[in-house]
């Protein structure tokens, strides 16, 4: 019995220096070698995803895409009116006209309303935020060639993709798995 009682001793001794030792050890040190000093640039806008793509002629997209927000709209506008003019484009389901709604396209950014309803667009809320599962381009199709009541031409706005291809998940970090 004493040699069990001698030996739970030492490792309840030894168990408790390992985790004093562990506790002392500073957490505001890095180990980490990454190489901060280079010249970053912005590759791409996806804040509203398809708007270079639809919108900017191939040309300028990388241009676009590399345009501080604050200068978007005096750079782009125009494209984006001339589109829309092509489109045949008078108004949306917001009621906006193309003035306005070249305006909003311009400028690339993903707004957010800190409370109340969180969502890309429906059909009320325009532009709180942005859920996974908001249906981000048939938003923008309805918008761009639904006309005011967001009922004409039918066969343009809809991508025909009605969700992702795996569900979401209920908890942090909410994205699917990889396939």
């Amino acid at each position: 019995m004493l040699g069990r009682k001698k030996l739970f001793s030492y490792l309840t001794l030894a168990m408790t220096v390992v985790v004093i030792s562990s506790c002392d050890k500073k957490d505001n040190t890095t180990n980490d070698n990454f190489d901060t000093s280079g010249t970053y640039t912005i590759k791409d806008q996806m804040a509203r995803p398809a708007v270079a793509t639809v919108f900017i002629g191939a040309s300028r997209k990388d241009e676009f895409n590399a345009t501080t927000p604050s200068t978007m709209s005096a750079k782009f506008k125009a494209d984006i009116t001339d589109k829309l003019t092509a489109f045949g484009y008078t108004s949306n389901a917001l009621g906006q006209s193309k003035d306005q709604f070249a305006s909003l396209l311009a400028t690339d950014v993903l707004n957010v309303k800190t409370n109340g309803t969180t969502t890309f667009f429906d059909g009320t809320n325009v532009l709180t935020g942005r859920k996974l599962d908001d249906d981000v381009i048939d938003d923008e199709l309805l918008l761009i060639f639904g006309g005011p009541s967001g009922t004409s031409n039918p066969g343009l706005t809809k991508d025909n993709v009605n969700g992702n291809d795996k569900p979401f998940l209920t908890s942090f970090p909410y994205l699917a798995s990889p396939w």
